[in-house]
């Protein structure tokens, strides 16, 4: 009898631990956008992107800081913040969700993993559900999320004035590719 205070106290200790231990972080994430038109092709890269995971539920976050992405050219770089995003009203998009087939992904495996994402995408103060598959690679104590969608620049109230109209397309591929680490 007198061991049984301490089983408990080593399960409720245990407990707490393994919940530690299914929650995954990154602070400089990689999201790359490419917009491909007639005249010019666009890509811009932000390797700054806040992302968490936590597998006990399977909520998954990301926040983006909209004046980090990186151009090739700093005048596309301007026109995006000024004119398009409108970073100085809207600084962050960001995204809410979850991972709906948890149960397909083997944390303690590694491997790569099918892994279907639905939640709610916010930018420039809109927010648009959308489902997308990517992939889980699990890395002993890394959780690398992939994937690649496309959004409508119109989903988001992002006007294209009709001097550039050939030179961006309505159609933008994002790429997201995140290394989180198990905390």
């Amino acid at each position: 009898m007198k061991f049984v205070p301490f089983t408990v106290a080593a399960i409720v200790i245990l407990a707490a631990f393994n919940a530690s231990a299914q929650r995954y972080m990154t602070r400089n994430g990689n999201i790359t956008f490419f917009s491909e038109a007639p005249l010019e092709n666009i890509e811009a890269h932000n390797r700054q992107v806040n992302a968490a995971f936590d597998a006990s539920n399977g909520d998954l976050a990301f926040k983006v800081l909209m004046r980090s992405f990186q151009f090739e050219k700093a005048l596309m770089q301007e026109h995006f913040n000024e004119n398009y995003v409108e970073s100085h009203k809207y600084p962050n998009a960001s995204f809410t969700g979850k991972v709906a087939n948890l149960g397909e992904i083997d944390l303690n495996k590694n491997g790569i993993y099918s892994a279907i994402v639905t939640g709610k995408l916010s930018m420039r103060g809109i927010e648009r559900e959308i489902s997308e598959t990517g992939t889980f690679e699990v890395k002993g104590d890394e959780l690398i999320g992939k994937c690649i969608f496309s959004i409508r620049l119109s989903d988001y109230n992002i006007q294209i004035p009709r001097a550039v109209v050939n030179n961006i397309s309505e159609n933008i591929e994002i790429r997201v590719d995140v290394a989180m680490r198990k905390l």
